[in-house]
């Protein structure tokens, strides 16, 4: 249930249970002052669209000083807000509305890594062989003749050796310093104490501003194993998951002992405040360890993100998500899409694979795109997720219905993949377009009106189709079936936290499941339309009913 509607005390401080987020792209939400760049003061005049959208809190993606190289997951000061996007006293001021309108907010911290950019790392280059200030990064010699070769093989994700080699102040090759991601992203030494102090203060500088949580990145990539072993045959296949036991740093066991010390931090507040792991691990027991009632609240769950759209897939995805919460306590959480990945509708929109797609790496399953395939898909996608008990995460703009944009010119793609593979993968570029807002033509009122500076990457102008005001009021568009399913949810007795019965079905490509307190959701994954039984009240469907038929890639809720 959402955070306004009629609950106790007690229900209120386990808000992020049932809580449907929406995940703010701050560089592509709204640009409030006409530079070409979403900010603060744009999401400040845009937060009634998430209250009338009906959604319980959002998710801002970092908004600190950066660099930008990896689109602000490069932090060079984790006490501030960039320029680009405002100020801190922006930031105060947005926390103080998005509470009085009855919302939340999350915000994002990077603790893997720092910037090239931030003071820590800048001292340790600047001080020397014997700087302490190296202490807390991971610096090694090389190796081979001259340590002319990496420590060892570990590869970036963005492509290519995850280790570079630094030049001591004289002028002497000095050793390397580790970054699983981008060069300019050193990684954080989380043996050192003062690494794991430091960390615990900007939690706290941020909760006492007001924001009710955070989000977590790459929680499972802080802790490495001792030695620093080379990565195996498996583990080089997929550079950015964490599908094989004892991997040399992804998945850790040492990462739940500062996940205990956030939450001794979190649960400080007289409300306490909560956390979200983006954490990649093998299995759903593997995840549920990092929610256990002594760490985090919850995590992302990637296993359904991935999961293609085949009935046996996702109900797999579904199960096994609430078994492994389930033992720990802990809800699951469910998303279609994010920054990180080829947007759903598109993913949808092509030939389904037989297996999950390692979008991590921001791969959609081949084939041309069948945009009408996807669109009815996504409708239907929508109405399973927003069913499924636990949190919700809508990333900005599936509310619209957009695509991923795979064509943007190539002198316009700013994702750091794009370079460091060789100019081979274009990144996620294409899932970060700016909002369409009004209007029949780019940028579809993103900027002000005669703002001077175009957005930061262009917007297909097919979007016209698709803006916020050409869809609002329409009962066929999918801002307003996005709009009609949250407002079931905040209200249905049924929906929300709790439980679901999976229905006996003869049908393999339908989904049917039950919540306590007459509910039911059937979802047709197939291309024939099955009959639904003629004495229920249909509460919302993702097409148009005809004869008591459900059709094929479709969804419906039914009182029962």
């Amino acid at each position: 249930m959402g955070v306004s509607g009629n609950r106790s005390s007690a229900q209120a401080l386990d808000w992020w249970r049932d809580a449907v987020c929406y995940q703010v792209y701050l560089r592509s939400f709204a640009d409030g002052n006409g530079d070409g760049v979403g900010d603060l003061a744009g999401l400040h005049q845009r937060l009634h669209h998430l209250v009338d959208l009906g959604v319980d809190a959002l998710w801002v993606n970092p908004w600190f000083p950066s660099p930008m190289v990896d689109g602000g997951y490069d932090v060079a000061d984790y006490r501030a807000i960039d320029p680009v996007f405002g100020t801190l006293t922006d930031a105060r001021a947005l926390i103080e509305e998005i509470h009085a309108l009855g919302l939340r907010i999350l915000i994002d911290i990077v603790p893997n890594h720092t910037s090239s950019h931030h003071p820590w790392f800048r001292e340790a280059l600047a001080g020397g062989p014997d700087c302490v200030g190296r202490d807390r990064y991971i610096f090694r010699p090389g190796t081979g003749p001259g340590g002319d070769a990496p420590p060892n093989n570990w590869r970036s994700v963005f492509g290519g050796s995850a280790w570079t080699r630094i030049v001591e102040p004289d002028g002497r090759a000095g050793p390397w310093y580790l970054h699983l991601f981008a060069p300019e992203q050193p990684d954080l030494n989380w043996d050192s104490r003062l690494v794991r102090r430091e960390f615990e203060s900007i939690l706290r500088f941020w909760f006492d501003l007001g924001v009710d949580g955070i989000r977590i990145d790459v929680a499972h990539a802080m802790v490495k194993a001792p030695g620093l072993p080379d990565l195996g045959p498996l583990d080089m296949e997929l550079v950015a998951s964490a599908a094989h036991a004892d991997h040399p740093h992804w998945d850790r066991d040492g990462v739940h002992e500062i996940f205990r010390g956030w939450r001794a931090v979190a649960d400080s507040y007289p409300e306490p405040r909560v956390f979200v792991a983006e954490a990649c691990a093998r299995n759903s027991e593997r995840l549920a360890r990092y929610v256990r009632a002594d760490e985090l609240h919850t995590a992302f769950n990637f296993d359904y993100l991935t999961a293609p759209w085949r009935a046996a897939h996702l109900r797999t995805a579904i199960g096994s998500s609430l078994t492994a919460m389930g033992a720990v306590g802990a809800p699951a959480t469910w998303a279609l899409s994010n920054h990180d990945v080829v947007r759903h509708l598109t993913r949808f929109g092509r030939p389904q694979p037989d297996g999950p797609v390692h979008t991590l790496a921001n791969h959609s399953p081949p084939g041309p795109v069948d945009l009408a395939l996807g669109t009815r898909r996504a409708r239907a996608a929508a109405l399973l997720m927003l069913a499924l008990p636990g949190s919700v995460y809508l990333y900005q703009g599936e509310e619209l219905g957009l695509w991923e944009v795979e064509d943007l010119p190539d002198e316009t793609l700013q994702d750091p993949t794009w370079e460091r593979s060789g100019r081979t993968d274009r990144g996620r570029d294409g899932s970060r377009l700016p909002m369409p807002w009004s209007g029949d033509a780019p940028p579809f009122g993103f900027s002000p009106e005669r703002a001077g500076a175009l957005p930061w990457l262009p917007q297909p102008p097919r979007w016209k189709q698709l803006t916020v005001r050409s869809q609002r009021g329409d009962e066929r568009s999918m801002l307003e079936l996005y709009r009609r399913a949250l407002h079931i949810r905040r209200i249905h007795p049924a929906l929300g936290d709790g439980a679901l019965v999976w229905d006996r079905t003869a049908v393999p490509d339908l989904l049917s499941f039950t919540r306590p307190s007459g509910f039911q959701c059937i979802v047709n994954f197939g291309p024939q339309a099955v009959p639904l039984a003629d004495h229920r009240e249909v509460l919302l469907s993702s097409v148009r009913l005809q004869d008591g038929l459900l059709p094929g890639d479709a969804a419906v809720w039914l009182a029962r």
